[in-house]
């Protein structure tokens, strides 16, 4: 197949609207059920680039969940702590494949913002995976393959019209990509660089030592970058992105807004949301949305007399800044990514709050020095790549 005809573009008034090869070639997917939406390929395409990438630099599976163009989540396939299934809400599906922990892990890190995502997979969708998805909300699913009884599981989602599509993963892109802005063409490149550890090696740092974990969480932080939307930065812990800052205009406020995301991530492992007496009937969505009033500033929204009762059996205690930020110290370890220099040491503060111990980025600024001083006060180790990673 050519071309697929789309019911419309990134809005219902933008019509006529296709994806199709130029050069007359086939499409590198099949389209196996539902309907795909421009933004779902959109996500799809910018997707599978990440997983193969991150399969790739890692050997593990990988999944992310992409919302409007760039990941609200990403991981590799490492085993779940019983903490972590538990915050997943997969804790009751027993024992997961690699690749199902990978989806489990993207789709939890935030869930507030991959609710209606769309899905990449690394590797060929297992039942468990499909298991998983099927009770998500979730808008399709990319991957090079699916189980016979994986798929059947994914075609009955969504009354039918859950989008599922087939991926050549020997599918090679043309080396130089085109696109057009107000009738204008652009042309540039394909972005082929390759995110491997060896963009680690000039540590700038007083403290040398990125253990061979907090390298990988990198190249995770990293490969993340490469297909989110700029400016960006990247959080990652434990095999996966814990928060991402995308399309933001200031540095700082990517880094404030990722840090908030991974902020976020931690606290609900903290018991006092691990316990929070929710209700038997309460669903998915409502229970995630209550999660994160209540460990933000308006926790009054759900703990209120009057609206409490709809969400939880008894009253929950507040979650009082001084408990968040004495369990927030708890986190460490955490590897922090940007997809372009730091300008100023501000960001390390920042990130430093949020448990960042190892970080990667360009470098280049005129002041790498403060960056780097910034760095040395709070004993974190970070390597300059060389590397920018600009996407739009």
């Amino acid at each position: 197949m050519n071309e697929i005809s789309l019911k419309y573009g990134c809005n219902p008034n933008q019509t006529p609207a296709r994806v199709f090869m130029e050069d007359g070639s086939d499409l590198p997917i099949t389209v196996l059920n539902g309907r795909p939406g421009y933004i779902n390929l959109l996500d799809a395409f910018n997707g599978w680039q990440l997983v193969k990438e991150l399969k790739e630099a890692t050997g593990l599976p990988a999944a992310t969940s992409f919302k409007h163009v760039s990941p609200a989540g990403a991981a590799v396939g490492l085993p779940l702590t019983d903490i972590e299934a538990k915050i997943y809400w997969v804790d009751d599906l027993g024992e997961l494949s690699p690749l199902a922990c990978a989806y489990a892990r993207a789709r939890g890190a935030d869930r507030m913002s991959s609710y209606g995502d769309f899905i990449s997979l690394s590797d060929v969708c297992d039942v468990d995976t499909a298991k998983l998805v099927h009770r998500e909300v979730s808008d399709g699913i990319i991957a090079p393959g699916y189980e016979p009884e994986a798929l059947e599981i994914l075609k009955s989602k969504k009354k039918g019209n859950y989008c599922v599509i087939q991926i050549d993963p020997e599918y090679v892109p043309a080396e130089i990509e085109t696109k057009q802005v107000f009738g204008v063409s652009f042309e540039q490149g394909h972005n082929n660089a390759v995110i491997s550890t060896d963009l680690l090696n000039n540590i700038v740092t007083d403290n040398k030592e990125i253990p061979d974990s907090a390298k990988i969480d990198l190249m995770i932080s990293l490969i993340v970058l490469k297909y989110t939307q700029s400016n960006s930065v990247a959080y990652a812990k434990g095999g996966q992105a814990i928060g991402i800052g995308a399309g933001q205009q200031s540095r700082i406020h990517c880094t404030r807004l990722a840090g908030q995301k991974a902020d976020n991530w931690f606290l609900r492992q903290s018991p006092k949301v691990l316990n929070l007496p929710f209700l038997d009937n309460i669903r998915r969505a409502d229970r995630d949305n209550a999660i994160d009033l209540y460990i933000g500033e308006d926790y009054m929204d759900v703990i209120a007399d009057g609206e409490w009762e709809r969400i939880f059996k008894t009253k929950p205690e507040v979650f009082t800044k001084e408990e968040k930020r004495a369990w927030l110290d708890k986190n460490t370890d955490v590897a922090l990514g940007s997809d372009a220099f730091f300008p100023f040491g501000d960001n390390i503060e920042r990130a430093f709050k949020s448990g960042v111990k190892y970080v990667a980025q360009p470098g280049g600024s005129i002041r790498d020095d403060n960056v780097i001083e910034a760095c040395n006060r709070h004993g974190i180790a970070m390597a300059f790549t060389g590397l920018r990673l600009f996407h739009h």
